[in-house]
C-alpha cells in the first residue's frame, strides 16, 4: 500500500496541476505536427510499436473508450459523492460519461462514412486496378481487395479526447481529503494510479501514431475532432448551468480554471 500511495502522490502532483490542463492540448497538437513531419521527412525504422498488433494497441488503444469509461465511472462516483454527499449531483456528473460516449460514437461514425464515400476498392496495395462495381469497405476486403479512402485518424481523435477528459476529471483531487485508514482512501488511491498510468499510455500511443501511422491531414482532422470534443464540453457547455457541470472545486480553483479556459 505504501508503494501505491507514493505512486499516487507522484501522479497527483503531475496530472492534477492546472498547468497540465492548460498546456496539454497545445502539447498534443504540437507533438502531432512534429511527429508527422518526422514521419514524412525522416521516417523512423520499424519497431515493435510500429506493428499494429503490439500489446498496447490491441489491448488498450483499440478499446480506449472502454478503459476510460470503466475507470472514470467509479472515480467520478466516489470523489463527487465524498465531496457533495448528494446522489443527484453524482448522477449529474456521471452523465459526462454518456456525453463522452455520444461524442465517441458520432465521431467514429463520421470517420467511417468519410472513408466510405471517398474510397475505392483496388486489386493490390499499390492501388492498382480499381474495381468498378459498387462495394463497401467490408465487401472489398471480403473479396480480397484493398480499400483506400480518406481515413481520418481515429487513434488521434480518441487518445486526445480520453487523455484530456481524464486530466479534467482528476482536477477534483485538489479538494479530496480522505482518512488513510478508510477503505475509500484505498479505492481512490488505486483509481488515481490506474487513471494516471492510462493517461500516460494514451499520450505515448498518441505519439506513436504521430510518427508511424496515417498522413498529416488525417492526423490533423483526428486531433482536431478530439480537441473540439474536449473544448466543446469542458471548455464551453459544462460551464453552463444546464449541463453535467465541471468537477466540484473551490472558488479559487474555479477562478483559475475559468481563466485558463478563456
Amino acid at each position: 500500500m505504501e508503494h501505491l500511495e507514493r505512486c499516487a502522490w507522484v501522479l497527483r502532483g503531475t496530472l492534477v496541476r492546472a498547468a497540465v490542463r492548460r498546456y496539454l492540448p497545445w502539447a498534443l497538437a504540437a507533438s502531432m505536427l512534429a511527429g508527422s513531419l518526422l514521419k514524412e521527412l525522416s521516417p523512423l525504422p520499424e519497431s515493435y510499436l510500429s506493428n499494429k498488433r503490439n500489446v498496447l494497441n490491441v489491448y488498450f488503444v483499440k478499446v480506449a473508450w472502454a478503459w476510460t469509461f470503466c475507470l472514470l465511472l467509479p472515480f467520478i462516483a466516489l470523489t463527487n459523492y465524498h465531496l457533495t454527499g448528494k446522489a443527484g449531483l453524482v448522477l449529474r456528473r456521471l452523465s459526462t460519461l454518456l456525453v463522452g460516449t455520444a461524442i465517441w460514437y458520432v465521431c467514429t461514425a463520421i470517420f467511417s462514412n468519410v472513408e466510405h464515400y471517398t474510397g475505392s476498392c483496388y486489386q493490390s496495395p499499390a492501388l492498382e486496378g480499381v474495381r468498378n462495381e459498387p462495394l463497401s469497405k467490408q465487401q472489398c476486403h471480403g473479396q480480397g481487395g484493398f480499400w483506400h479512402g480518406f481515413d481520418i485518424s481515429g487513434h488521434s481523435f480518441l487518445l486526445t479526447f480520453c487523455a484530456l477528459m481524464i486530466v479534467e476529471e482528476m482536477a477534483v483531487l485538489h479538494e479530496v481529503k480522505t482518512d488513510r485508514s478508510h477503505c475509500l482512501h484505498v479505492a481512490i488511491t488505486a483509481l488515481v494510479v490506474a487513471l494516471g498510468f492510462l493517461t500516460f499510455i494514451w499520450v505515448w500511443m498518441f505519439l506513436c501514431t504521430a510518427v508511424y501511422f496515417h498522413n498529416l491531414s488525417q492526423k490533423v482532422f483526428g486531433t482536431l475532432f478530439g480537441l473540439l470534443g474536449w473544448y466543446g464540453t469542458y471548455g464551453f457547455w459544462y460551464l453552463k448551468s444546464f449541463s453535467p457541470s465541471l468537477p466540484p472545486q473551490s472558488c479559487s480553483s474555479n477562478l483559475k480554471q475559468d481563466s485558463y479556459k478563456r
